[in-house]
């Protein structure tokens, strides 16, 4: 049944293009690097949206909007940040039949156009914090392209916040990390190693920048979202100057931050399977699908329909408006709409057929597992939440287990590299090394500083320099 999706050990680039293709989450545009994303893509997205926008915020974030067009002097005014930033860069040199006099930059992020008019909106210490986010797509030209993962064009979010302190600045660069790790760790079962980069992974402009790394099901590493503690580099390039309680002049510290359309990548390779997708209850658009299956269309039309139709609209006042939908395509055989449920990744499946209904009684199967069971009309209410809080939390711990798994230490290079000539995975090593010592490591193994985590604090011997005192980081190939 699975013919149409490449087997994940054999081929794990065209598995993860089939899932999405059979899933129907997104196409290839027109335009080179780009994506459509198809409304089943779109209605994950909302999903995953809604659950950051909500504890955005829960924390005091308003959402505002920002242009698209950037003019160029503004990238320029900030000089590490258009050098990380030009390459990717794609720029508008006429419009309305004419040559403009300053080319405009397609944003690849909003730093530059937000501090330009923070530094209008900001004259004291009162104007301060700002704390705003906004939905938007960015640009970013991409070589090459990957669906969800590296596209010219994503959608995305980014909030950008101005301070009077630094130590407001800091406190809110971690805590939007918080509470990124939080929604991907609880709500997308994405188990997350959440830390400080390194000075090779920093974002231009950045003084310091964090990251949630997660494992993907190829042992890679996906850097899933960021935030930044900007210092005051973009305030003094912008002169976001304010009056402080003392009647002093000072720059505003600010911080960015931000997650993609990439965590749709990030959930497609973490749980998926050779069948096709597999979606977390918590984020599921789709939560559970009810299937009456009968030759008989009397049977369907009297029986099993309302039966069907009924509990939809019991579980839909509990696990929310649209969670539960009934499969009413009777043009295709049981089989192609059992299969085409489980390759949309739809985490419960409640079945009705003439021997169910004479027992009153589903029969369920469990898309993370396969495993199929009786629940009784009567107790459908009950168990089915129940049921998708454990495909809930089986996934996330199934996604924890394959990463501890797949976790290496290193005390030296030899058995770095030697790990890396192998499966890969996350290797643990001491690190006290700089921008040229990760290049050189890179260009040897592949593997780069995905991040130094935060909970791990512990010091010892760099494993490539040798020097004493090296935090602990982890180092893997990524996307």
């Amino acid at each position: 049944m699975a013919r149409n999706i490449a087997s994940r050990e054999k081929d794990y680039s065209q598995w993860y293009l089939d899932v999405i293709k059979a899933a129907e989450l997104a196409d290839y545009a027109p335009v080179r690097g780009c994506m459509i994303i198809r409304p089943d893509g779109y209605a994950l997205w909302e999903s995953i949206q809604k659950h950051f926008d909500e504890a955005f915020k829960d924390t005091g974030h308003v959402n505002a909007y920002f242009p698209l067009l950037i003019p160029i002097s503004f990238l320029e005014k900030e000089a590490e940040h258009v050098e990380g930033f030009a390459p990717e860069c794609a720029v508008v040199t006429h419009a309305g039949g004419e040559e403009l006099e300053e080319p405009l930059v397609i944003r690849p992020t909003s730093e530059t156009v937000i501090g330009h008019m923070y530094s209008k909106w900001v004259q004291s210490w009162r104007d301060l914090p700002i704390l705003i986010n906004q939905w938007c797509n960015v640009m970013r030209w991409e070589k090459r392209s990957r669906l969800f993962l590296r596209t010219s064009e994503f959608l995305w979010q980014e909030g950008h916040t101005a301070h009077a302190t630094r130590e407001e600045a800091v406190e809110e660069t971690l805590k939007m990390l918080d509470i990124y790790r939080d929604i991907m760790e609880n709500i997308l079962a994405l188990p997350v190693l959440a830390g400080e980069k390194s000075e090779g992974e920093r974002f231009p402009g950045a003084d310091n920048t964090y990251a949630c790394e997660t494992m993907m099901s190829d042992r890679k590493a996906l850097q899933a979202g960021t935030s930044h503690f900007l210092g005051q580099n973009f305030a003094k390039a912008f002169d976001i100057s304010f009056q402080n309680r003392d009647g002093e002049l000072e720059h505003a510290w600010t911080t960015s931050w931000g997650v993609s359309t990439r965590l749709i990548g990030a959930i497609v390779m973490t749980h998926s399977d050779d069948d096709g997708l597999v979606i977390p209850p918590r984020v599921a658009p789709v939560k559970v699908v009810v299937l009456p299956i009968s030759p008989d269309r009397d049977l369907v039309d009297s029986k099993l329909m309302p039966k069907s139709s009924e509990i939809a609209e019991t579980l839909n006042a509990i696990l929310g408006k649209r969670s539960v939908k009934v499969d009413t395509r009777f043009h295709m055989r049981p089989g192609d709409r059992f299969f085409a449920n489980i390759q949309k990744g739809i985490p419960l499946r409640l079945e009705l057929g003439e021997k169910e209904y004479q027992r009153e009684v589903f029969q369920a199967v469990r898309r993370d597992n396969g495993e199929r069971f009786d629940i009784p009309w009567d107790q459908a209410a009950v168990k089915v939440p129940e049921i998708l809080e454990d495909i809930q939390h089986n996934l996330y711990n199934r996604a924890l287990e394959f990463r501890k798994q797949n976790t290496f230490k290193a005390g030296n290079f030899e058995e770095f590299k030697d790990i890396f000539a192998g499966k890969g995975g996350f290797v643990e090593a001491f690190f006290a090394g700089g921008k040229e010592e990760e290049k050189l490591i890179k260009e040897e193994t592949g593997a780069t500083v995905r991040c130094f985590p935060l909970e791990r604090e512990e010091t010892g011997t760099c494993f490539f320099t040798g020097k004493p005192g090296a935090k602990l980081a982890v180092f893997a190939k990524s996307y």
